[in-house]
């Protein structure tokens, strides 16, 4: 896998790339084989996405904090869920919790022309900001546990545990559609695959994801 530097960061290039496959080294030694999903991850610094005052930890897999009490899930359960979800370029993409914007630049490096619908109005301006403006990538200040934004999608990826998959999500997705989710409780979920019939549902390891909440807050 080629090792790539990314500008902006505090790094010189020599540091940014040992830093980089390091990150990369760590994601395979806990098993993720993902070839696309690793360069994608190799490519988008994390830490152009964490808080300043946690940038030191963005290459760990720990989750992160973010303002509103949104937090940055850790990379190896998004390294995972990615792999699910399977993204081609050209697909579209529905994005439920925008967070920080990081997986929304993950799945625009992958190909994928996304539409991320975030809950915090501050957590939306704030992932526009970080996101490059030549991305396919609409972030959308709404509620994405009651909008499914327009049409239909070839992945859906949720970034939160939920109690049950939204109706919505799934008569957005295509026949073809795969759909990623943390389904349970924030305390105790697990990742989860829906295909349209006959796959349904297929549920995988336990993961921790912070939970979804519903509402569009109009105030962060």
């Amino acid at each position: 896998m080629d090792i790539e530097s990314d500008a902006g960061l505090a790094d010189g290039p020599a540091e940014e790339a040992v830093g980089n496959a390091a990150f990369v080294l760590a994601l395979l030694g806990r098993g993720l084989r993902d070839r696309a999903v690793l360069r994608a991850m190799e490519r988008v610094p994390r830490a152009r996405f964490a808080m300043p005052e946690h940038a030191d930890l963005a290459r760990r897999d720990l989750a992160l904090p973010l303002p509103c009490g949104a937090a940055m899930t850790a990379p190896g359960t998004v390294a995972r869920m990615l792999a699910l979800l399977r993204v081609e370029p050209g697909q579209r993409v529905l994005e439920v919790g925008t967070g920080s914007g990081y997986v929304t630049a993950l799945l625009a490096e992958l190909g994928a022309a996304v539409t991320s619908l975030e809950r915090y109005a501050t957590l939306a301006e704030a992932a526009r900001g970080r996101i490059s403006p030549d991305a396919p990538v609409t972030v959308l200040h709404a509620d994405g546990l009651a909008e499914a934004g327009e049409g239909t999608y070839d992945r859906v990826m949720v970034n939160g545990a939920v109690g049950a998959l939204n109706p919505g999500w799934i008569a957005a997705l295509a026949p073809a559609g795969r759909l990623v989710a943390g389904l349970g409780t924030p305390g105790g979920c697990r990742l989860t695959l829906y295909r349209h019939a006959p796959e349904g549902c297929e549920t995988g390891p336990s993961v921790r994801l912070a939970g979804l909440v519903p509402g569009r807050a109009l105030a962060l």
